[in-house]
């Protein structure tokens, strides 16, 4: 996709299809300028009430007079200055429609939106974004795909204001959404992968190609035996059930300067979750492939770092094994010793994420990060607590929470702190050693966050669970891509000023 943004007037421009927003009186700007050239077409559509005046409806006019464009797509802004909340359904409803409107190119004429509450860079950020993921696929396996010459695709997509002044913030803006959109692809692609091709070691080797040509970025992987050797039996705990060998990969990002600590994402890559002796149901036990969504997202935001050549040293670690019941798996009761030297009880072979990412936290002092900020797919509890729209955030430092809180608002990919106190704590506790790895049926998201906050305490760390955000289920299952833009947008808020 090929997305622009570029000066002129709206009623010269060559398309085959010109997007034009309109209120209730349709005296914006651009929209009258063009009105104007059609004989008045447009407003009496408005006028008889053949738009609906609510933020993001549209009407697609296959055919209009008097101006260069083929086609024009009216969009609705509901009110003279709508939210960003009613922004985020109309550039929603603008990139939806164009993406089935068997046209390859088309104009946005974006001037009329006057946003009461983001600037114009939020919100061409936001159109390269959605314009970019509204075409995304998962075919890879379909043995019948779509016939090529009977498919029309949207390639190319320019953003159009009236007037020169301040184009370059604005195209900065374009790149970084179609950034973020490219990330969310790597990481919806990864997380729609199946688990008998999305194993521990295709992951290193997905780390690997990303970092092909890329002088800033290096990888390297710790296999079982190496991760022997450092102590992380809390991990090795976790991939020992399995025939696929468990691997900690390291991709290092030097955007920055020498001396500037790195931020380290790290995510938790479980590229399938059976729970372990612990079975799980095996209703929806297919989608335990999503259960490595939290690495899939480190990768996506690697890949628009990478793709933006981010000035800033970011860490992505990726802590990925299968959870698998066999001979030699764990079982509830048995006593591990995590790298930090603290023992755990494991209760439940199926709160397993929380085995690996504690002995990759402790693995993360070594890089003396800024701060660590760990995603995963943790606890079903997450999603009785946030449902399917919002991530749970748990954090120990009230700086690093409040700048992951703000970047997932300004991104549209919102989540929520919760609290972790000691009485939280104390439901780890366990008669044979120094902790549970899991703290009882109340409250299972914040004594996860908990467990993890026992293995952060040498740097600012945040814990972000997404098992409600991660993917969908039903007719529309699938990876989402989330948290791709909190966490870009979050490295965007922390580049040298």
């Amino acid at each position: 996709m090929d997305i622009a943004v570029k000066s002129g007037n709206a009623a010269k421009q060559q398309t085959q299809c010109l997007v034009l927003f309109t209120g209730t009186k349709g005296k914006q700007p651009v929209f009258a300028s063009v009105d104007k050239e059609t004989g008045g077409a447009l407003s009496t559509l408005i006028t008889r009430g053949d738009l609906q005046q609510t933020a993001g409806k549209t009407l697609l006019i296959p055919a209009v007079s008097g101006i260069k464009a083929e086609r024009v797509l009216l969009v609705a802004l509901g009110k003279e200055k709508p939210t960003a909340a009613d922004g985020e359904k109309i550039v929603s409803a603008v990139a939806s429609t164009l993406s089935r409107a068997r046209i390859t190119d088309a104009v946005i004429a974006f001037d009329d939106i006057e946003l009461s509450d983001q600037d114009t860079v939020w919100l061409v950020r936001l159109f390269a974004r959605n314009i970019t993921n509204a075409g995304y696929t998962f075919d890879h396996y379909k043995s019948k795909k779509k016939d090529d010459t009977d498919s029309v695709e949207l390639s190319s997509v320019a953003l159009l204001q009236a007037s020169r002044k301040e184009l370059e913030p604005l195209k900065q803006a374009a790149a970084e959404g179609a950034a973020i959109a490219a990330g969310m692809s790597m990481a919806r692609d990864l997380g729609n992968q199946p688990g008998n091709v999305c194993t521990p070691k295709y992951l290193t080797e997905q780390a690997k190609e990303l970092a092909k040509g890329v002088t800033k970025l290096s990888v390297k992987a710790l296999g079982e035996k190496d991760m022997e050797k450092l102590g992380m039996l809390s991990f090795l705990s976790v991939s020992k059930g399995s025939s696929q060998e468990g691997q900690l990969i390291i991709m290092d990002y030097k955007g920055g300067k020498k001396a500037d600590k790195p931020v380290v994402l790290l995510g938790k890559g479980i590229t399938f979750d059976s729970g372990g002796i612990s079975l799980k149901p095996g209703a929806g036990m297919d989608e335990m492939k999503y259960d490595m969504c939290g690495a899939a997202s480190v990768f996506g935001t690697m890949k628009a770092i990478v793709d933006l050549q981010l000035p800033i040293n970011v860490i992505g670690l990726i802590a990925t094994a299968e959870n698998m019941p066999a001979g030699h798996a764990s079982k509830p009761g048995d006593i591990v010793t995590s790298m930090s030297g603290q023992t755990i009880e494991i209760l439940n072979t199926d709160a397993e994420g929380r085995l690996v990412l504690c002995d990759a936290l402790t693995y993360a002092e070594r890089f003396k990060p800024k701060a660590v900020v760990d995603i995963a797919t943790l606890t079903g509890a997450c999603i009785v607590a946030l449902g399917h729209h919002t991530s749970g955030l748990i954090s120990n430092n009230d700086e690093l929470a409040e700048a992951l809180f703000a970047a997932g608002n300004t991104a549209g990919d919102k989540a929520w702190r919760l609290p972790m106190g000691e009485e939280y704590q104390k439901q780890l506790d366990s008669n044979f050693a120094d902790m549970a790895n899991i703290g009882g049926s109340g409250a299972g998201t914040i004594t996860a966050g908990c467990f993890l906050s026992r293995y952060a305490k040498e740097f600012p760390w945040a814990h972000l669970d997404i098992a409600g955000t991660a993917w969908k289920s039903g007719g529309e299952k699938g990876a989402t891509g989330r948290p791709v833009p909190l966490l870009v947008q979050y490295i965007l808020s922390q580049l040298p000023s």
